[in-house]
């Protein structure tokens, strides 16, 4: 492969990766919530009401931040989250989300699935599938 190609590839991912960014982040601005305010809610969902440290969703992050600490104050601040001190480690604290983060939540999903709605439609489920396992093969070893 020619190495200008490849770099028109990854060009193409990168910038497609920040303007779904951007576009999701305008999306969600009319809520006061930032991508990765989101992002946090989504993680904290997945965990079923199961608590997790900060750490811990750092590490499952899409975009990792070193903000991470400043994100979940917001969202403290907003309602969405609880902070409560972890019974068996006094440094660590564990995050859940609220019964109005989930709520909240709901709503923002609502407002993204119909951003990305358009933009799914210019890709077969076929071309979508093959786009995925192309980059995850370009990542390699790198998962």
């Amino acid at each position: 492969m020619k190495e200008s190609n490849y770099i028109k590839a990854i060009y193409q991912i990168i910038s497609t990766g920040h303007w779904i960014t951007d576009r999701v982040g305008s999306e969600l601005k009319e809520y006061g919530i930032t991508e990765p305010q989101f992002n946090v809610l989504r993680i904290l969902r997945g965990q079923n009401g199961n608590p997790i440290t900060v750490f811990e969703i750092l590490e499952r992050m899409v975009q990792r931040s070193s903000n991470i600490t400043r994100i979940v104050d917001k969202l403290l601040e907003k309602g969405l989250v609880n902070r409560v001190e972890c019974p068996t480690n006094r440094r660590k604290m564990d995050i859940t989300i609220t019964p109005k983060g989930l709520e909240t939540l709901k709503e923002l999903d609502k407002k993204v699935e119909t951003f990305h709605e358009p933009i799914r439609s210019n890709l077969t489920e076929l071309e979508a599938e093959t786009l995925a396992k192309l980059i995850i093969k370009l990542k390699g070893k790198q998962l």
